[in-house]
């Protein structure tokens, strides 16, 4: 679809702008240099056709090497972050029904995030926002060989939100509205 160019290039933009630039993830930029990274919309989305669209991403990571990860971007549906955490979980349960458990993870972003315990307006919640749902698909080997070669792998996420507290509430939201601007 025409309008697809949109979603992506505002998930670019996320992604250089925030997941990159703040280091959220140590390892997005090699895979933005590398153009690595398969952006998938999908509109008009259910749990059922959005299943049906991971199992397509993950036979093409399964196909083409040159895909190390994967977003399904979900613009118009999932808005309400406890049926997206639903969707979350049957993702999962589809690695497992397709013998992908191992081979493949599923990580989760959404506007709306909002980490177990946090009140919604933490400033840390925004290290897992983003501008629409999303269930990035992961390649499992190459992530253990990264977590591997990173010297302090389990500060990461520690330092990310030491980061956006430090940053406040207010950066964090105009940063990810920024991306909507692209």
């Amino acid at each position: 679809m025409a309008n697809d160019a949109i979603f992506i290039t505002h998930t670019k933009k996320w992604i250089i702008d925030v997941v990159v630039a703040c280091n959220f993830c140590p390892f997005a930029a090699r895979e933005v240099k590398r153009a690595s990274i398969h952006y998938e919309v999908l509109h008009d989305a259910s749990a059922e056709n959005t299943m049906e669209a991971a199992l397509k991403i993950m036979q093409l990571m399964d196909e083409d090497r040159d895909v190390e990860t994967a977003l399904l971007i979900l613009p118009n549906d999932f808005e309400s972050f406890e049926d997206y955490l639903d969707l979350v979980e049957t993702a999962n349960a589809l690695l497992e029904e397709n013998e992908y458990e191992g081979i493949y993870q599923v990580a989760s972003f959404h506007p709306q995030y909002i980490f177990a315990g946090a009140p919604a307006d933490d400033p840390s919640n925004y290290t897992n926002r983003s501008p629409y749902p999303m269930l990035h698909f992961l390649r499992e080997e190459s992530v253990s060989k990264a977590v591997d070669g990173h010297p302090d792998i389990d500060d990461v996420p520690f330092k990310n939100i030491e980061f956006a507290k430090e940053k406040g509430l207010n950066y964090m939201q105009q940063l990810l509205a920024q991306c909507m601007l692209a």
